[in-house]
């Protein structure tokens, strides 16, 4: 017997409603779960003149679908006068699999291109000198590093000096 105002579903529609609110309550619950991906930062995208090759620009989209470590530096300050010869034997020892790009931010050309030729620098450096593109990624001090993944967003900032564990550790990640 039906009752006057109420609807009545046949056995598939009401397991097809209940499996439905299921599904609902999973995805509010699953909203705030720590489990949930969260999103990254993506990195913002840049085109700057090569340090000491006039006409030369490094932009971070030529290295679309790579991971990539942005370092940014100034030849003034002394942690990346300890950090930059680092990074140059990492990436001597890792050319061609890892990607590196310095930034040198307000900085003299010339005391810049000295201190990367003195300390080995093989990978590309971009020169920031109003450091405009450094301060948009919200970079007040030096040195700071960023390891991007292929979609180029930010999966780990290291403010100061990068060690050679941290440096390690992303080419095994990149490689695995």
């Amino acid at each position: 017997m039906s009752l006057p105002g109420r609807l009545r579903f046949g056995p598939v529609l009401t397991s097809t409603v209940i499996m439905a609110a299921i599904v609902v309550v999973a995805v509010l619950l699953g909203a705030g779960s720590p489990a949930r991906a969260r999103r990254l930062p993506a990195a913002r995208p840049f085109t700057l003149s090569q340090l000491g090759i006039p006409g030369r620009k490094i932009s971070l989209a030529a290295y679309a679908g790579r991971p990539v470590i942005i370092n940014f530096f100034a030849s003034w300050c002394a942690p990346c006068q300890k950090e930059t010869p680092l990074i140059a034997r990492f990436y001597a020892a890792h050319h061609g699999r890892v990607v590196i790009i310095g930034i040198d931010a307000n900085d003299q050309a010339g005391a810049a291109l000295k201190f990367v030729h003195a300390e080995g620098v093989r990978y590309p450096v971009a020169f920031d000198p109003t450091a405009s593109v450094t301060t948009s990624y919200g970079i007040a001090a030096l040195p700071q590093t960023l390891f991007l993944n292929a979609k180029h967003q930010i999966v780990r900032h290291v403010a100061g000096a990068v060690t050679a564990q941290e440096l390690n550790s992303w080419a095994a990640t990149i490689s695995g």
